[in-house]
């Protein structure tokens, strides 16, 4: 009955939204005024009507949640919770215990400690799932659980938690959790340093800045700066990281809009620190928003060599506009364009296929680079050379979402020791001893092939469909099941990487699975050996 509420009051709704956003903006104010009409009427009816009681705010938060939902997944609606988790994002600093934590519908996990921090401090592992906060049953708290365990520095709260079928309870000191944007900076060898930029908060520049003058005093002759996984964030701190290698004056990013107001350009402001030094810049298909501008104009600009993967295509960029009782929408208002003119955007949310998915664009136009190379717009940044590039696929992107790599690489923690991570590859037994585990499990994961032997069965013609073919088909069924484990062998190398990676970091957290990466990631042996060879680097830029 829910989901039919939704339904009635989305088409009011969007009206609502329209008025909010653009209402200055349109001339057809009638239209608008008599929508708002309606759902105002409708609204009241139903909360005044309905055969059980209602609850207004549930049901406007997810009108205009589902309303927004037909836009673009980056155009949502805050309500007040959203609006601080906003601001703690951007930001960097918030008051909690200091762990990335899931929240499921009834059960919470611990995701990964930040070493140092006080869950780490208070024991709790990756894998660990937190029954009960303080004498607040998880499964019985119908809101957002991790809410209770941000809190006032010093506060305390108990946690009962289970780990590997054992309840255990502790005690968690919240204090002040400082989520840096550049979380590890290393020099790869004497002559190259290494920066991990994993968010564009608003310490992004500031720490990239930190970390590169301490790598050149070091003796860092050459830079790779790691974009990989990197989400994005302000539009503010991707131009002043640009700005860091480029000098004073220069376009990074334009944007364009139906709203005159939101066209603008960016130029960098500041001296850079250095504009010779030989730069790398890593990406993959995680790399998106603020970090496809920094890749996106330092290859325009001829500055720094892109390698690794062919990033996501975020090319949109959105502004929180406050909205009453400390709500807010956070709306695409304009695409952006890197120097040479390109917009990377992969999606085309106007235009929808007969499920509902935006089309991906397939026709690239070419620009060119300061220099003359040519580039592509309309599917992310493309490297300039791929390295490291293994992907995933939806077999893969299936193992992660029903967290199968992260629940083996919690029982491998505990069932193995590891002193260093330096060389570490997991065995041919410890990987077929994964697919046993996804064989135990109740992986759900439906093929093309399946889901048409299931709609033909469920639509079957009775006057030529006969048991002996139901039969066959039955049959069939089963083995493309059985196949799939033998297709895990087969995805061997991306699948591996992803429980290496996983399983380093139980042992060593985010730093350790840095320092591993330095020594045993191809991309960054790819950049590594390009830097190396000045003419090889110089060749590619010209």
């Amino acid at each position: 009955m829910k989901h039919l509420l939704k339904r009635k009051i989305l088409v009011p709704v969007l009206a609502f939204g329209i008025l909010v956003t653009t209402a200055s903006f349109k001339s057809d104010f009638f239209e608008i005024a008599k929508q708002i009409e309606i759902f105002t009427t409708l609204f009241k009816e139903l909360n005044m009507n309905y055969v059980d009681e209602t609850n207004p705010a549930e049901l406007m938060d997810s009108a205009i949640k589902n309303m927004l939902s037909e836009l673009d997944p980056y155009t949502v609606y805050l309500n007040e919770q959203d609006v601080e988790a906003y601001k703690i994002s951007n930001a960097g600093e918030y008051s909690g215990i200091g762990a990335l934590v899931r929240s499921y519908q009834d059960r919470m996990v611990i995701v990964e400690p930040y070493k140092g921090y006080p869950a780490d401090e208070a024991g709790l592992k990756a894998g660990d799932e937190i029954l009960s906060i303080g004498n607040i049953s998880v499964a019985d708290f119908r809101d957002d659980a991790t809410e209770l365990l941000k809190g006032a520095n010093n506060s305390s709260v108990s946690l009962t938690f289970k780990r590997q079928g054992e309840v255990k309870t502790t005690e968690v000191k919240r204090g002040a959790i400082e989520v840096d944007a550049v979380p590890f900076y290393r020099m790869a060898d004497p002559q190259t340093g290494y920066i991990v930029l994993s968010r564009f908060n608003s310490k992004a520049s500031e720490q990239t800045e930190s970390a590169l003058r301490d790598l050149k005093e070091q003796g860092a002759q050459r830079i790779i700066l790691d974009l990989r996984g990197n989400p994005g964030g302000l539009l503010s701190e991707a131009i002043n990281v640009t700005n860091l290698f480029v000098p004073k004056g220069e376009r990074i990013v334009t944007t364009k809009s139906n709203v005159e107001k939101f066209n603008q350009e960016y130029k960098t402001r500041r001296k850079a620190v250095d504009t010779e030094i030989p730069l790398a810049i890593l990406v993959d298909g995680r790399s998106a928003s603020a970090s496809e501008i920094v890749a996106g104009a330092l290859q325009d600009l001829d500055r720094a060599v892109v390698l690794g993967a062919r990033s996501f295509g975020k090319g949109l960029v959105q502004r929180p506009l406050k909205l009453t009782y400390g709500t807010q929408l956070k709306v695409t208002i304009s695409r952006y364009y890197t120097p040479s003119g390109r917009c990377i955007q992969a999606l085309d949310y106007r235009n929808r296929d007969e499920s509902g998915k935006a089309i991906r664009n397939t026709q690239f136009q070419e620009f060119k680079t300061r220099n003359g190379r040519s580039v592509q717009d309309g599917g992310g940044v493309m490297p300039d050379l791929e390295a490291g590039a293994l992907g995933t696929n939806p077999l893969i992107r299936a193992l992660l979402d029903q967290h199968l790599i992260f629940d083996y690489a919690t029982d491998y923690y505990y069932s193995h020791t590891m002193e260093d991570a330096a060389g570490f590859e997991l065995s041919d037994k410890d990987f077929e001893d994964f697919i046993s585990s996804v064989g135990a499990s109740d992986f759900a994961f439906e093929t093309k092939t399946e889901k048409a032997l299931r709609d033909a069965l469920t639509a079957k013609e009775e006057a030529v469909f006969n048991s002996a073919i139901e039969s066959d088909m039955e049959s069939l069924l089963e083995a493309v099941e059985a196949a799939k484990l033998d297709a895990i062998r087969k995805y061997k190398p991306e699948i591996k990487k992803q429980l290496q990676d996983e399983i380093v970091k139980r042992y060593f957290y985010r730093e350790g699975l840095y320092a591993y990466y330095i020594n045993g990631d191809t991309a960054i042996a790819a950049a590594r050996d390009l830097l190396a060879d000045t003419s090889k680097y110089r060749d590619i830029l010209q």
